[in-house]
């Protein structure tokens, strides 16, 4: 039978028999076609669901298939809409589409005869989908069980299907599909693989809110803290509340000048910083790097002072003396001012402990206007300790020569490596090789740190190295160093150096109105008795002494004698006089060590026994060999019987046992006390002897002839024999040790034994 309604076209909505749903209308069209329903249609209008939502859509495009719906109920809005409940009943099939008006369409449609199922097999579709069902309820907790006790009432699989299709969240196509199949088994079968996929996805979707929830929970309690935190410092005025660390961070490297790379680099490690929770262990790594990176002084300089007159003035005012220092800071900065971009010298001061190797450095920049930073490399062996960690490590952070840039502040400091012959090379690395991407000035333009990651350049910082000895400086090192010896001072340039420097600096320290009166000789005499050393280190400490105790003492006079001397300083008396020499077998060498010069006692002692050589006094393996060599150059020399060392045992000892000894130098003096005692003739204490002796008598040049003679003249020594081959070295003596020894230069050991023994030998 056929039969005709009005057509009402639901765009983006699919009504299904037995299902109801609400609609609040607006436009007119719709109004009128649930007005003439009521009044012509028994309340009924067959619902149309379009599969395109468009206007332009013609009449031969709508489905063939769609719902008679009972209009349940209708209500007026204060706004003018129609709120109406439609309740579908039936599947219909459309025969005709025709215009009912310019606007409402009309349809002819027939009842559909749905097909008929084995009954035994409807009975399994139906149970199978209705547990399929209740596991998809009770997978998921969102979705309600209010269809449970609907599906339960009704055995129809038509009824089944229709129910459960406008129960599930599927998407409008899917709705339409389910709407447009007549066979209600194929629906049924259908929708049983559509409800096993719902759930899967609740499945997966309760496991990923499971564990969004966890991490929400961790960040919401770290959130909440960091906020609680920031109030807390916002209201102390701690920080900007209004400004985030990732904005600073990004102010930051915007405001500086870097190479794409590094700027590229920089700026995907704040991206990163914003990816990641403030809870992360990550997060912290990442924020102690940029805090670190983003303050380097990547273009900060300080202005360097170019004027060699004001720099020169500025270093005679700290420093007595050191004259081949400040005449190569004035060749620096001459240069520096005809040649702004000229490379940077990599300067190495040598001498002995407190002859001012570091405060010179310090007033260098002082005097430039230059940071200062001092590194110690003494024992240094871990090699990361110099270019750092990687941030991979526990703790890592940059290295010395990075960490001293960035307390600097700017890119062009003084930087003082110390005690760079007192490296330590082992299993943990070489800083030796470290230190040559450092201060090689072909390659220190892009210096990479460990930590830093990104070339950073050093070309414009001016590094100064110390050492107490050329000797131990490492071999791969040396070569790019610019060696300025600083020697041992004399008593006179001590005086001087007190008189100018040291007491003026106690005197403001104590702030003294009235300052003490002391003489020259007064001076000499607490320098020869109370001090051993080649700098003034030791002196300054002395000094201070002696005065605190005369201004603690409330002494009337200003004027300091050497009997002042002796009462206040009697704990701290030092005789620097060598003993005198009653026997025969002892003569005075001269050594150069560490800390300068010394004179250092010879002893040879000889008795019946097995023939050979014994030393003592932690002898090295060179000096052991310049005794060997003594011993075999007396026994070929006709100075002596040929008899002489027949079962005899030859002992030499060198006093101070507790200092290890090395070193050619000390052959002239080991063959003159070996012959002092085999001639039985007495050396006096008034001369000694430097130099490296040959089997054949030929006596070579030594180093640190300067030293040596100052320690000669303090010790009292008169007379000194020095190679030929060091003349040379007389011309940088200063004047009062060449005044007050005499000083014989001498190529063969024959001078010295003509002088010495030939006389008295009668042998």
């Amino acid at each position: 039978m056929d039969y005709s309604l009005l057509v009402m076209l639901l765009k983006d909505l699919v009504i299904l028999p037995f299902q109801e749903i609400k609609l609040e209308l607006k436009d007119e069209i719709s109004k009128r076609i649930i007005k003439v329903s009521n009044k012509k249609y028994n309340d009924r209008v067959l619902i149309v669901s379009p599969k395109v939502s468009n206007d332009d859509q013609s009449i031969d495009d709508l489905p063939k298939v769609g719902v008679v719906a009972y209009i349940k109920n209708k209500i007026e809005l204060s706004n003018g809409n129609l709120r109406v409940t439609l309740r579908g009943e039936k599947r219909v099939k459309v025969i005709l589409y025709k215009a009912f008006t310019n606007e409402i369409l009309f349809s002819n449609f027939a009842d559909i005869i749905l097909p008929k199922f084995e009954p035994n097999g409807e009975e399994v579709i139906k149970r199978k989908l209705k547990d399929t069902l209740m596991n998809y309820i009770s997978s998921s907790k969102s979705v309600s069980n209010s269809i449970v006790k609907t599906i339960e009432d009704n055995a129809d699989l038509g009824f089944l299907t229709d129910a459960i299709t406008s129960f599930l969240p599927l998407t409008l196509e899917k709705k339409q599909a389910y709407m447009m199949e007549l066979n209600s088994e194929k629906r049924a079968l259908s929708l049983i693989k559509d409800i096993k996929i719902e759930i899967q996805y609740n499945e997966l979707e309760e496991k990923i809110d499971n564990n969004v929830e966890v991490r929400l929970t961790k960040e919401q309690e770290s959130y909440y803290l960091k906020e609680k935190l920031k109030e807390i410092e916002s209201s102390l005025d701690l920080i900007d509340s209004e400004e985030s660390d990732i904005d600073k961070y990004y102010a930051l490297l915007n405001n500086l000048h870097l190479a794409s790379k590094t700027y590229n680099k920089l700026k995907n490690e704040i991206d990163k910083l914003k990816r990641i929770s403030s809870s992360s262990p990550e997060y912290g790594v990442i924020t102690n790097y940029l805090d670190i990176v983003l303050n380097l002084p990547w273009n900060n300089s300080s202005e360097e002072v170019l004027n060699v007159k004001t720099v020169i003035n500025c270093l005679n005012k700290s420093h007595y003396g050191l004259d081949d220092v400040k005449k190569r800071i004035e060749d620096y900065i001459n240069i520096k001012n005809i040649n702004p971009d000229i490379l940077n010298p990599v300067i190495c001061l040598v001498g002995p402990p407190g002859v001012g190797k570091t405060t010179i450095t310090k007033s260098i920049a002082e005097a430039l206007n230059r940071e200062f930073y001092k590194i110690s490399v003494g024992g240094l062996n871990d090699a990361s300790e110099l270019i750092g960690n990687r941030r991979t490590y526990l703790g890592a952070l940059p290295g010395k020569i990075m960490q001293g840039i960035n307390k600097c502040g700017t890119n062009n400091p003084v930087i003082l490596i110390d005690e760079v012959d007192k490296m330590v090379k082992d299993y943990k690395g070489d800083p030796a090789s470290i230190l040559l991407d450092v201060l090689d000035v072909n390659q220190n333009k892009s210096f990479i740190d460990n930590y830093i990651e990104e070339p950073f350049d050093l070309s414009h910082t001016l590094f100064i190295l110390t050492a107490n000895s050329i000797d131990t400086i490492p071999y791969t090192l040396y070569d790019r160093l610019e060696i300025i010896n600083l020697n041992s001072y004399t008593v006179f340039e001590k005086v001087d150096i007190a008189k100018k420097y040291i007491l003026p600096k106690i005197y403001e320290e104590f702030k003294m109105t009235k300052k003490l009166v002391m003489k020259d000789d007064t001076l000499i005499y607490l320098i020869n008795n109370y001090t051993k050393e080649a700098g003034v280190r030791n002196l300054t400490r002395i000094l201070k002494t002696l005065v605190t105790r005369v201004i603690t003492s409330k002494k009337e006079s200003l004027t300091i004698t050497n009997e002042d001397i002796k009462k206040y300083l009697k704990d701290e008396l030092y005789e620097n006089k060598l003993a005198s020499i009653n026997t025969t077998g002892v003569v005075n060498g001269l050594a150069y060590t560490n800390y300068g010069g010394s004179v250092i006692r010879v002893e040879a002692a000889m008795y019946n026994g097995e023939e050979k050589v014994l030393t003592t006094g932690q002898l090295g393996d060179v000096l052991k060999e310049s005794v060997e060599v003594a011993s075999s150059f007396i026994k070929e020399s006709d100075y002596v019987s040929s008899t002489s060392f027949y079962n005899r045992t030859i002992h030499i000892h060198l006093l101070e046992g507790s200092i290890k000894k090395e070193g050619p130098s000390c052959g002239v003096a080991i063959t003159t006390a070996i012959l002092s005692k085999l001639l039985d003739i007495k050396v006096s204490e008034e001369v000694a002897f430097t130099g490296e002796i040959t089997l054949k008598g030929s006596i070579l040049e030594v180093g640190g002839l300067k030293e040596k003679l100052i320690a000669a003249y303090n010790a009292g020594i008169k007379k000194v024999y020095i190679p030929e081959d060091n003349a040379n070295d007389l011309l940088n003596i200063p004047k009062q040790i060449i005044d007050n020894l005499e000083i014989k230069l001498v190529n063969n050991y024959n001078v010295i034994y003509n002088d010495l023994f030939k006389e008295n030998n009668v042998a």
